[in-house]
């Protein structure tokens, strides 16, 4: 595993590239803006600048570090040589089925195609490619510079091998990978989503307000971050999203999303990404200030 590809310079995109290129692999950062690529680059120079302020890395490294990185604007000039294409795109099963069936046509028949998918199934996925046997999930958690785990989904298809390699890079990445088979959320978003719709459902009835039930979780189960803070940081729209996977996934109703949940993504109050969500994050994200319509 030589050259890598990461399709997609957002917030997932970015970390991923940066954690690729720090441990010395040349990885084309590929998106169809160049302005969101420059910005990316400018994401990934500042958090190596903390990594140097911590001590943890020296001014040449970062360098290194940012060199090992170049961006394209076509896909197909970006992937062509790629040992492994990581997909950090939006969190939408049309666009990804549309960049795999690309990236089939695009790379070498060896290369291995994985996607940072939290959610959507990998076998679905592998079916639009002719190489479903090389088709994986790299589930990187956020914010990906600083968090350990990798978890490695296999598809339907996905041999040993191929599994094998992507366990063996996350740990040369220096992650924990934790392997899981493909049905709808994974583990870790099986087991955290109908926590964070909980929360909001205790919200939404009345049980408690947004401080409340984050401080209960905090300090009474030693979560460092509450379930509705929490949701803000991933992003209410990525969470409504991974809660109806689920809930078409398995039928279930105790995966339905909370109706407040759905109002507020309708209504554009995304979490940080959009500055309001069940707090303010127009002022930063260092405090947390309750948004005005949950305020008692």
């Amino acid at each position: 595993m030589k050259k890598v590809a990461v399709i997609g310079s957002g917030t997932m995109g970015n970390g991923i590239a940066h954690v690729f290129a720090q441990n010395g692999f040349p990885v084309s950062l590929i998106d169809i803006s160049e302005e969101a690529l420059q910005k990316a680059l400018g994401t990934i120079s500042k958090n190596l600048d903390r990594i140097i302020a911590k001590g943890n890395l020296t001014e040449e490294q970062k360098q290194q570090t940012l060199s090992n990185v170049t961006t394209f604007t076509n896909m197909q000039e970006g992937v062509k040589d790629a040992d492994l294409v990581v997909e950090a795109a939006t969190e939408n099963v049309d666009l990804k089925l549309k960049i795999f069936r690309d990236l089939d046509s695009y790379t070498k028949p060896e290369a291995i195609l994985a996607s940072n998918t939290s959610s959507i199934s990998i076998t679905k996925i592998a079916s639009v490619t002719n190489r479903p046997d090389k088709v994986i999930g790299m589930h990187f958690m956020n914010p990906v510079p600083v968090m350990k785990l990798v978890e490695v989904i296999r598809g339907y298809s996905t041999t040993d091998e191929v599994t094998q390699q992507i366990m063996d890079l996350s740990k040369q990445l220096g992650k924990v990978p934790a392997e899981a088979n493909d049905y709808p959320g994974f583990v870790a978003n099986r087991i955290l989503m109908p926590m964070i719709n909980e929360a909001i459902y205790s919200l939404f009835e009345g049980v408690a307000g947004v401080e409340e039930i984050d401080t209960i979780m905090k300090l009474g189960m030693a979560h460092p971050m509450g379930p509705l803070q929490l949701a803000d940081f991933i992003g209410l729209d990525v969470c409504l999203s991974i809660l109806n996977v689920l809930h078409d996934g398995f039928g279930n109703p105790k995966y339905a999303p909370c109706p407040l949940l759905v109002n507020m993504v309708q209504a554009g109050h995304k979490g940080v990404k959009s500055g309001q969500g069940f707090y303010s994050w127009t002022h930063g994200t260092k405090e947390l200030v309750v948004a005005p319509g949950f305020k008692k």
